[in-house]
């Protein structure tokens, strides 16, 4: 059973990164049938970032209130009507309309399913479950792609991958109880697993949703938000600047610098297979710490003067590797850090504070490029990751701090403070 619901928590992943690309793919023609500038789709995709801030914020709230599997079905639901929309919308204010309920649709699987299987799978696979997500954002443009190319239309590309989500809803709504009867374990039996989800359905039972304050209260918790706003502010300006920095301070032809930069996608892809098999025998931390190694060694390749326009392809295709383990093993690292009970609320606001971080740090380099040079892209780049270094480093001390006071503790006091700090 445990299997037959993985199963459909990966094929939930990939519909999750069905659409994320598609508004990129089609804008070019999009734009001109709305009569709006091309600049337009930044106001879309802003909406959508907000959307999924606000439902990653209140995932905890929500998680307690239905479940893991209800929030997934109710969000997938969400955004396949909003693509739905999106395919019958002839102005350009009913897109931004249909972008509300599709953002926090998108925000609340996010989060919801991150933290089921972080509490309830090993780490291989979290780092499995977001290559998924690299082969739904693959297949969305390839999609799109296709309904222009054959005469289709956009609206039809949008109507496919909707169809697509309204199937995959049905499968989790059939699926329901798969997850009652994983997350429904009797506490004996989870303790004789040793897999804690009788406790953390206990706990459930009991506790109250933290809110924003309450989870910026717990210790360490600053330190790992930070990395999630470095890490995704890391991965979007690559993602964005690689193909400019390429063919502007590198003279790469702009043909080959798009496709280059695209090397940077599969990179992190096909990292997330291999990093899998990784963590059998590596722990998240350790994982961790090879992918900011070789994030850092692909930024050092980048600024290299020397190589020709070989240099930079390389530098892009390291920092994709290195990105492969470092988010998925964040994740599945947070309830070792601050406790089963706490880990929906903290990875809630991770997924927000992540969305922030893809929303301020390409922009912000958008006006270094412009006012200083695009040639500090690798500088910038640098400077993101001796800071996403620095908060997983304090993260580690701090857990060993916490994980040291708490073998000090009285039996019978350790045994009342011990979630949260093991």
């Amino acid at each position: 059973m445990g299997n037959l619901l993985l199963a459909v928590i990966y094929v939930a992943f990939i519909s999750l990164g069905l659409p994320d690309a598609v508004l990129g793919s089609a804008w070019p023609v999009m734009y001109h049938q709305f009569a709006v500038p091309v600049s337009y789709a930044g106001v879309v995709s802003m909406i959508i970032s907000a959307g999924t801030i606000v439902s990653s914020l209140m995932s905890d709230r929500l998680t307690l209130k239905l479940g893991a599997g209800r929030i997934t079905a109710i969000s997938v639901a969400m955004t396949a009507v909003s693509l739905g929309g999106f395919s019958f919308s002839s102005q350009f204010w009913m897109l931004c309309l249909w972008a509300i309920p599709y953002g926090l649709g998108a925000g609340g699987v996010d989060a919801a399913l991150n933290n089921y299987v972080a509490l309830h799978y090993a780490s291989r696979h979290m780092s499995w479950l977001h290559c998924m997500w690299g082969l739904g954002a693959t297949a969305g443009p390839y999609i799109m792609g296709f309904a222009l190319t054959r005469d289709f239309g956009w609206n039809n590309g949008y109507r496919w991958i909707s169809i697509l989500q309204i199937v995959l809803t049905a499968l989790i709504v059939l699926s329901l109880p798969l997850w009652k009867a994983r997350s429904g374990v009797s506490a004996a039996a989870a303790d004789a697993a040793g897999d804690g989800a009788g406790e953390t359905a206990a706990a459930d039972a009991e506790r109250k949703p933290l809110g924003l304050f309450g989870v910026l209260a717990i210790p360490g918790a600053k330190s790992i938000l930070i990395m999630f706003f470095c890490y995704c502010g890391l991965e979007l300006t690559t993602g964005l600047w690689a193909a400019s920095y390429m063919v502007l301070n590198r003279g790469v032809d702009a043909d080959r610098a798009a496709a280059w930069a695209s090397l940077f996608y599969l990179g992190i892809t096909a990292g997330r297979a291999i990093s899998g098999f990784m963590t059998m025998r590596f722990d998240d931390p350790t994982m961790i710490r090879i992918g900011q190694a070789i994030i850092a060694l692909g930024v050092i390749v980048i600024a290299l003067p020397f190589g020709g326009t070989m240099t930079p392809l390389v530098g892009l295709i390291l920092i994709g590797l290195g990105c492969a383990p470092t988010y998925p093993c964040m994740i599945h690292s947070t309830p070792t850090y601050f406790g089963a009970d706490k880990s929906q609320a903290i990875i809630g606001v991770q997924m927000a504070t992540a969305y922030l971080g893809s929303l301020s740090a390409p922009p912000l380099f958008g006006l270094i490029a412009n006012h200083v040079s695009i040639g500090l892209f690798p500088v910038y780049l640098g400077v993101i990751l001796v800071l996403m270094v620095l908060m997983h480093e304090n993260l580690r001390r701090v857990h060993a701090h916490q994980s040291e006071n708490s073998r000090k503790l009285p039996a019978t006091a350790k045994k009342r403070g011990s979630v949260g700090t093991e």
